[in-house]
């Protein structure tokens, strides 16, 4: 596992997930939306994130968070692995309304500078509907993957990441 894509619903865990998987396996860690924000919550224009992208997915190894739906394809086909954290939406909620009163003012580790944590409804409302307007195409993208031999880790609770998590080589002080 030298490139792994993390994706699953906003508050799913994956920049959690992607650090501890990057530290245990000694793999550097790209949080997309680090890269693809800019201060003020301005979203990169299309030309400019596929770039960005591609520069990306070129590198020799990492570990991957995000979804972002336009440069899915490319990701899949670059990655060597893919973890899908398939959480209810409950818990997803949670960890999204948990985060902003945590963080909330403040940018947080995993995302681009300039962007502080805020309650933002549309992203809520994007959470809650994931199940239904993402989570169907998400699931069949990963079986075309899983067919042409990408192994897929579908994780749906904080026992099966643990576990996961588990099962790695760990990397830590091996250098």
């Amino acid at each position: 596992m030298q490139r792994i894509l993390v994706i699953g619903c906003g508050g799913a865990g994956k920049s959690t997930l992607s650090r501890q998987l990057g530290a245990r396996l000694g793999l550097p860690v790209l949080h997309l939306d680090a890269f693809y924000w800019r201060p003020g919550w301005v979203e990169s224009g299309s030309e400019d994130w596929a770039r960005q992208v591609a520069e990306l997915i070129s590198r020799e190894a990492w570990v991957m968070d995000g979804n972002f739906a336009s440069s899915l394809p490319e990701r899949l086909a670059a990655c060597d692995s893919v973890v899908f954290l398939d959480m209810p939406r409950w818990r997803c909620l949670w960890r999204v309304f948990w985060r902003v009163l945590r963080h909330h003012g403040e940018v947080r580790p995993d995302m681009a500078e300039g962007c502080p944590e805020q309650l933002d409804w549309t992203f809520v409302r994007w959470v809650w509907n994931f199940p239904r307007d993402v989570r169907p195409r998400l699931l069949e993208l990963l079986a075309q993957a899983e067919a042409g031999g990408t192994p897929v880790f579908r994780l749906r609770t904080p026992l099966q990441v643990r576990r996961f998590l588990q099962s790695l080589p760990d990397q830590r002080g091996s250098e």
